[in-house]
Order: C-alpha cells, then structure tokens, then sequence
C-alpha cells in the first residue's frame, strides 16, 4: 500500500488554451485562488529552461497585463498548494505580491516561488507534453524566444464563477449605463433651459 496521499484539494474549473502547439487543458483551484482566473492572441514571452514558461501579457513585452479587476490584486496562498512538480499554473507578479494578467506553466518542481506567487492551476492529461513544447525553444539572453509560440484562444469549458459576468459583459454593461447617464444628463439640461418642469 502506498504512503502517498494527494494533499491538494480538488479542482473545481477547466480551462482550455489552444495554442500554436497544441491545446492545454487546465484545471483550476479557483476555491482557493479566486481571482487569479484575455488571452486570445498572446505571446508566451518568457522561457527559462527547467524552471517556467511564462504568458498572458497582451503587450507581449513582460511589462503588461491587467488582472480581471483592471488593477492588481495580492497573493492567494493556500497551505496544501505547493509548486512541487511541473505542470502547475501560477501567476507571474510584476512586483512582489502584485498579480495582473501574466500567468506561467512550471517546467520542474521550483521550491523557490513558494510564498511568492500564487498557484491556481495544473495542466492535465496528455496536454502536458505540449506544455512542455513551448520551452523547446532558443531564447535571447532576456530569456525572450527568438521564435515565440503564442495562445490562439483561451475558452472556459467549466466555469466556476457562473455568477461572475465576462469582462466584455461587463464592460458593455458599463458603456451602456454611462451613455444611459449621459442621455439623462443631456435631458435635464435641455429642460433646465427651455424651464419645462422648474419655476
């Protein structure tokens, strides 16, 4: 009998990236790292051999890259998520403890990101070996890839935060209540000077 126990809690969200590699199917630990779940058409920018591959910022620079909340948002720790093999999805923090948009895949186990950036996720299945395609790839000396493989589309296949409305529903929804204002605004301001409705 083994003496090895699964100590991670269980997943409860699946996303899955197409790449110009092949798909990479995630599963998310969104319970425990809720906010750290817009990536169609961006580059992975960064690659250090045996240690990350690393995503998610739309200027493809490594500078950029706004969270879901359009500021950042701090580290989501949790005691049984350890970056203790490869495979595992955590956010890349462009200062200490400041989380936007870039997330990175780990090449290795890295003990050294511990307490450090957030764990969120784990590829799974076979999609791990074109995970690890992404890292065979000659890089400049700013770990850049000469020849960046980049994500064609991000999709949600198993949604955690149903209740949770996308960001362009959100957007929208926000567009349309300024313009909304601003048509009332304007309403007001034709009746104040025609005196409809004041003495």
């Amino acid at each position: 009998m083994s003496s090895i126990y699964v100590l991670e809690p269980p997943t409860n969200g699946r996303v899955l990236l197409q790449t110009t590699v092949g798909n990479i199917d995630i599963e998310l630990w969104s319970k425990e790292a809720p906010k750290a779940c817009y990536y169609d058409d961006t580059l992975f920018h960064r690659v250090v051999k045996d240690f990350i591959v690393q995503g998610g910022d739309p200027t493809g620079t490594g500078e950029g890259g706004d969270s879901v909340f359009g500021k950042p948002f701090g580290l989501e720790l949790h005691s049984r998520l350890r970056f203790n093999r490869r495979g595992l999805v955590g956010m890349a923090c462009l200062q200490p403890g400041q989380n936007g948009s870039q997330f990175f895949f780990t090449l290795a186990a890295t003990p050294e990101l511990e307490k450090h950036n957030t764990i969120f996720g784990q590829v799974v299945g076979n999609s791990l070996f074109n995970m690890l395609r992404l890292a065979e790839c000659e890089t400049d000396q700013q770990e850049r890839p000469l020849n960046p493989q980049r994500i064609i589309s991000a999709r949600v296949i198993d949604n955690p935060y149903p209740d949770l409305a996308p960001r362009e529903e959100q957007l929208e929804l926000r567009r349309r209540r300024q313009h909304e204002q601003q048509l009332k605004q304007q309403e007001e301001s034709e009746a104040a000077k025609s005196g409809f409705g004041y003495k």
